[in-house]
């Protein structure tokens, strides 16, 4: 009686494989069929990686300044000197006042140094020269670099040329942990693959069961004896091998192509990615399951995932310095947790005390996310 027992449940679980495996197949030839397939998980990724690492950068190469000497005495054109040959500065020439705030205006300029009349005789009796600084102040924070710029290289040249100024009573050695070249891109490329994934992710399966109920073939599917749980699986299983080749290619490419360090672990770069991956398909898959037109499920995978994944993450906007009401929001988001993991992966290595929690966050919210799909995933026409 046992040995029957045990016959019949290895029989029922080769059939239950067997249907899993051909709603697999049958999935997968749907992706090879589909070119918005292509396009999200190949050329989206890849164009994507491309902007981020190469258009979007925090850094300031140089600043480009005009510098008025009013004053035309020695110690006035050891400034401009200094300016001049500063790695910081790229100083345009203006004849004038009115060609400087005609460059200001044209936005060929960031700043203006005005070296007042009597800059040289202030100099000359030990006093401070009357220095003014204009800075663009649209953008603050290439402003804010031209003050701080501007303000250290004449302290430089007071303490060398007239040692008026004193010298620091503490000396500051400053040194960058994790990214010693202090280069945006080795932070903003992991979180450029933050958002790539979270939109083939989000994007991809958000239009699985929409597909199938504009073709019509979602009513064949319903008939068939296929469960609600190997319908699910048949649908998350070749998207999440699909996202995992991605990611593969994305941290390649930041590897290789942009030069971004890796100090972790490959394995514990795939068990992250895995986890994530699984919250951004149960993500897209509950879009699927509750529209039923391609265009709508498009949108609201671009809304839901995409946006909040760019602006909320902290892959660009520091989420300590967003409202606290947006704080609280971003708890419900798992890019903001991939984010972290990506970048601590890539630039500081495996450390489980930032993996850890970030993990189960992303672990309940993948839970629930699949739980709700599970629920609405009903073999009825009427729902």
């Amino acid at each position: 009686m046992k040995s029957t027992r045990t016959a019949a449940q290895q029989a029922a679980l080769g059939l239950w494989l067997r249907r899993l495996g051909a709603l697999v197949v049958k999935e997968c030839k749907e992706i090879v069929r589909d070119p918005s397939s292509y396009l999200v998980a190949g050329l989206m990724p890849a164009l994507l990686l491309l902007i981020f690492g190469y258009g979007i950068t925090l850094d300031i190469q140089t600043l480009e300044i005009s510098i008025l000497d009013q004053s035309g005495s020695q110690p006035a054109q050891q400034v401009v000197h200094a300016f001049m040959h500063s790695p910081s500065f790229t100083v345009v020439p203006a004849a004038n006042q009115e060609a400087a705030e005609k460059l200001f205006k044209d936005a060929r300029i960031k700043g203006i140094v005005i070296l007042r009349h009597d800059f040289g005789e202030a100099v000359a009796r030990g006093q401070a020269g009357a220095v003014q600084i204009l800075v663009d102040g649209a953008d603050a924070n290439t402003a804010k670099f031209i003050q701080a710029y501007a303000q250290m290289l004449l302290a430089r040249w007071q303490q060398a040329s007239t040692g008026t100024a004193q010298p620091a009573a503490i000396e500051v050695q400053p040194r960058y942990w994790y990214n010693a070249t202090a280069n945006s891109r080795n932070y903003l490329v992991p979180g450029s693959i933050t958002v790539i994934m979270t939109l083939i992710g989000t994007l991809l399966t958000s239009l699985v069961f929409a597909r199938e109920w504009e073709r019509g073939t979602m009513e064949a599917m319903l008939a068939t004896p296929a469960s609600r749980l190997q319908l699910l699986l048949g649908k998350l299983i070749p998207y999440f091998c699909m996202g995992m080749l991605s990611m593969l290619v994305c941290a390649a490419a930041a590897v290789w192509i942009f030069s971004v360090p890796f100090r972790g672990s490959l394995w514990v770069l795939l068990l992250l990615s895995s986890i994530f991956l699984l919250t951004a398909l149960g993500q897209g898959l509950l879009i699927s399951v509750l529209t039923r037109t391609q265009l709508l499920a498009a949108q609201a995978g671009l809304f839901s995932g995409f946006l909040p994944a760019l602006l909320l993450s902290g892959f660009v906007f520091d989420i300590a310095s967003m409202p606290y009401a947006l704080q609280i929001a971003t708890l419900l988001l798992p890019a903001r947790y991939f984010n972290v993991c990506l970048q601590t992966v890539f630039l500081a290595g495996d450390i489980w005390s930032v993996f850890v929690p970030c993990m189960g966050a992303m672990l309940a919210l993948g839970a629930a996310l699949l739980a709700l799909v599970y629920h609405n995933l009903q073999k009825r026409l009427d729902v």
